[in-house]
């Protein structure tokens, strides 16, 4: 597949080289120009006119110019900026790094572009509860209005270290991190 030929191609070309940290997307306002056939799926995947994006650096690439409007995503150079279509949460959180114990644990999340965030108050975790299956889905923010959804592995691992905490008058399962407790769901 040729992902980096067409409006995909132009929009790299567009992206200020940086030597190190993530572009500021966050300051850039260009014209709005459309959308485009790009989409990222529930499982991390990204896709282009329907086609896997199978170039692990374009996809990096592309995640660092990702940003989030309302419900709305757009990739967003100095210049351009496109609409795509997110099934769920644009990352994905594959790894999970746990440093010490307790209350003054810290949980270390990796995504699948190789974001890596400490779960805390920059970055907190969310656990949304389907109200028909009773299925959690699990969230850490990532940055800007960006979250990775938490892959159901790493997820088990959360649960592996969920302790027991009474709040607001109720006993909840969660998980300690950075001084934070993040419940779960009740005991």
């Amino acid at each position: 597949m040729a992902a980096d030929t067409g409006k995909a191609g132009d929009l790299l070309a567009q992206i200020p080289k940086a030597e190190k940290g993530l572009p500021p997307v966050h300051l850039w306002n260009p014209d709005f120009c459309g959308d485009i056939d790009m989409r990222i799926a529930r499982d991390g995947t990204w896709f282009y006119l329907g086609t896997p994006i199978g170039r692990k650096p374009m996809v990096r690439l592309f995640s660092t110019i990702i940003r989030r409007d309302g419900d709305d995503y757009f990739l967003v150079t100095p210049v351009e900026k496109v609409g795509i279509k997110v099934d769920d949460a644009p990352f994905v959180a594959t790894g999970l790094e746990v440093l010490g114990s307790g209350e003054q644990q810290v949980l270390c999340f990796t995504t699948q572009v190789e974001d890596r965030v400490e779960a805390g108050p920059e970055h907190p975790l969310r656990f949304v509860i389907d109200p028909l299956t009773q299925e959690p889905s699990p969230y850490v923010h990532i940055r800007a209005n960006l979250e990775a959804l938490i892959h159901r592995n790493v997820f088990y691992e959360l649960v592996e270290l969920a302790v027991s905490r009474e709040v607001a008058g109720e006993s909840w399962l969660g998980v300690w991190s950075s001084g934070e407790f993040y419940p779960i769901g009740k005991a």
